[in-house]
């Protein structure tokens, strides 16, 4: 069985412990999940997960994209954003993407394509209970990076 991406319509609510690998607040995961586009990608079994809303204006925003850590740097990140990237043309003119500004990260989206875009001071600290934890660095700041598509 070929690698396959799934748009899933139906029960995106038992994504959500996937989805805590790259966003560890339930209560933040709901405030998008519910509106937003949710992708499963399976190879043969389900090996990621992604959530793309849409900010109007021709804006959307990658809110989550969440891999098993198992399958972590094989390429099945990298594989969504780009699925998310070609199904978007058309239907969005910027895909934008929120993320801590976390030196592992940050490197992986201006890879596939993305630029600075903007910062917001404190995010991290100001909208999660616990500190946001990357390889044992407390994160503060949300950064954005865009892509014209």
């Amino acid at each position: 069985m070929k690698m396959d991406i799934k748009h899933v319509v139906d029960g995106k609510q038992d994504y959500i412990p996937m989805l805590l690998i790259a966003d560890q607040q339930v209560d933040m995961i709901e405030k998008y999940l519910d509106r937003g586009e949710l992708y499963a990608l399976y190879d043969p079994d389900l090996r990621a997960a992604c959530v793309l809303t849409d900010e109007g204006e021709g804006v959307f925003e990658l809110q989550n994209i969440a891999v098993l850590p198992e399958y972590q740097r094989r390429g099945y990140g990298r594989k969504l954003v780009k699925h998310l990237v070609d199904s978007s043309k058309g239907r969005a003119k910027v895909l934008m993407v929120g993320t801590g500004d976390s030196p592992m990260t940050l490197p992986f989206y201006q890879q596939c394509g993305f630029v600075f875009s903007h910062r917001i001071k404190n995010y991290m600290t100001d909208h999660y209970y616990q500190p946001v934890l990357e390889d044992g660095v407390q994160l503060f700041d949300k950064v954005y990076l865009k892509m014209d598509l």
